[in-house]
């Protein structure tokens, strides 16, 4: 296949994945809350390890998965998400994004860009203080993310935020954990 032919195939595949009818996903959290608490960028920005997750299509098999985030020179933000096929010592597959602070939302909320020219939504819904973890969501209620700076944590910390997303209203019996 060329790679222009390639390019379109797969980014035909990533529209499709992300436009699946909302109806058939699982809704963990039918009354997603707004965002609470700024979020200071400079701060956000770093490495990022999944620890749980809703369940999505475009992640199936994922384990050791980790977002990358940086500040671009337009202000914008790079995000580089890796992730490790089946184990977490799997073959790695990597996607690379552009996103923009939604204004007015104090930064916790973002707009997310794999394939131009469709944005997808990113809420940090709740985050620590010192910035060691964050629960990330959209406005739909079907994807949730549970993230920390560090690829462990004890049952005690996961356990900890696995009630925070239950309390912002999710169902988590639909948590998935990620490997690390």
């Amino acid at each position: 296949m060329k790679p222009l032919s390639l390019l379109l195939a797969v980014g035909i595949g990533t529209f499709s994945v992300a436009c699946l009818p909302l109806e058939d996903r699982p809704v963990g959290n039918a009354n997603v809350p707004q965002p609470s608490k700024r979020v200071e960028l400079t701060r956000y920005l770093g490495k990022w390890y999944e620890q749980a997750r809703y369940e999505a299509s475009f992640q199936a098999g994922c384990e050791g998965v980790s977002a990358q985030y940086a500040l671009k020179p337009d202000g914008h933000v790079s995000v580089i998400n890796s992730c490790r096929q089946g184990s977490p010592s799997g073959a790695q597959k990597t996607s690379e994004a552009s996103a923009r602070v939604v204004e007015g939302s104090e930064g916790a909320k973002l707009k997310v860009t794999f394939f131009w020219p469709f944005e997808g939504d990113y809420w940090v819904l709740d985050r620590a203080p010192d910035y060691s973890w964050s629960i990330v969501g959209e406005p739909s209620g079907r994807y949730l993310w549970i993230l920390t700076r560090s690829p462990a944590v004890t049952p005690q910390q996961y356990s900890a935020l696995v009630g925070r997303a239950k309390m912002l209203g999710y169902d988590t019996a639909l948590l998935r954990r990620t490997q690390q």
